[in-house]
């Protein structure tokens, strides 16, 4: 599966990610993405076609580490929605 640049701003994030968020946890990635100069394994979304944004899947430090260093795109995995 290939990556591809996605705008942070275009990331929704679902509740059930509500209170899971730990700022030292993403502090540490921030430093490590610094270090490194750039994110190692990309986050995974879907695609909201109706409201023309990405849903978070998983990577929610991640994301949020490269929000707190000011990025602007983020490398995704584009997964499909399960069908229910």
């Amino acid at each position: 599966m290939k990556a591809i640049p996605v705008k942070v701003a275009e990331i929704y994030v679902p509740s059930k990610f509500k209170g899971q968020l730990d700022a030292a946890k993403v502090a540490a990635l921030a430093d490590e993405i610094v270090g490194d100069g750039e994110l190692k394994v990309p986050i995974q979304v879907r695609r909201d076609e109706t409201q023309k944004r990405y849903v978070l899947i998983a990577g929610l430090h991640r994301l949020e580490a490269m929000r707190a260093l000011g990025e602007a795109t983020i490398a995704c995995y584009i997964v499909a929605a399960r069908k229910f």
